[in-house]
């Protein structure tokens, strides 16, 4: 019964942290994306890149500095112009 009453507690203890590491982990900087830092397991197509960059983008200046959002904007630009030069037929 103690064994059972523990376990109860333990779950319930786990499940009431879930929404803060959610939250935690919306309002953090994605460095993989920024200064290509973390990104041991990350690959991505160029339409997931524009994606993520995006997303990040939105974030603003509650989660990036002015500098970090241009340098954001530049990479998403450069993934433009190659999801572009992809998809235009050889002349």
């Amino acid at each position: 019964m103690r064994k059972m009453a523990l376990m109860l507690a333990a779950g319930l203890f786990m499940l009431s942290s879930v929404p803060a590491y959610a939250q935690m982990a919306a309002d953090q900087k994605d460095e993989c994306l920024l200064a290509s830092k973390n990104c041991m397991n990350q690959v991505d197509d160029i339409q997931q890149r524009i994606r993520k960059l995006n997303r990040e983008i939105e974030k603003g200046t509650r989660v990036y500095t002015p500098q970090e959002l241009k340098k954001l904007q530049d990479k998403l630009k450069e993934a433009d112009d190659i999801l572009r030069n992809l998809e235009r037929p050889d002349s």
